[in-house]
């Protein structure tokens, strides 16, 4: 879809040819992929020997489980190299992901938005239909949100933070930055 836009005189094709070979190199690299996600960790005996003692209360003591707990205190380089190992395989799925969530979080338009008293609600149209919501608080106001939305409305409510409880919903006005992202 991306590479019909090469002939338009309205796009930057500094911008569009990086994204299309980003596009093409993952596309690649997931095409390359034989077999299912993770069946390389399914196979792996001893990682899933691991899995299933987690199911146990106290099933990964050390007297269960030596050869993790051996593991687990072996050489860091040599624990990040078993890692990376394990994570490789996924990394070619990660990057398309990645690529996707780019572009949908960058194609959106931000609007400032007010939550009186904590709340901010708003009905929804087919012009506000989207496919990732984004919310920016600034870090000096003290409230998390809380987002709830189906398809007709969209609920906000910021929860005051005090310590680790988690606190009633802000009795004060809250500023945000509010994006619709579709792509």
């Amino acid at each position: 879809m991306l590479a019909a836009l090469r002939n338009n005189p309205a796009i930057e094709t500094r911008v569009l040819e990086p994204l299309l070979a980003d596009i093409e190199r993952a596309s690649g690299s997931l095409l390359g992929q034989t077999g299912r996600a993770g069946t390389h960790l399914r196979e792996n005996e001893w990682l899933m020997t691991i899995k299933q003692r987690t199911a146990i209360p106290g099933g990964v003591c050390e007297f269960d489980l030596p050869a993790y707990h051996y593991w687990l205190n072996a050489d860091p380089a040599a624990r990040q190299n078993d890692l990376r190992a394990w994570l490789e395989p996924f990394l070619p799925i990660h990057d398309g992901l990645a690529i996707i969530l780019r572009l949908l979080r960058d194609n959106g338009r931000a609007s400032r938005q007010t939550a009186y008293r904590g709340v901010f609600q708003l009905m929804l149209t087919t012009s506000k239909v989207a496919q990732l919501l984004r919310l920016s608080v600034e870090n000096s106001v003290p409230c998390v949100p809380e987002i709830s939305a189906n398809k007709y409305a969209l609920n906000i409510r910021f929860i005051g933070v005090t310590g680790m409880d988690r606190g009633a919903v802000s009795d004060r006005d809250v500023e945000f930055e509010l994006m619709f992202c579709n792509l």
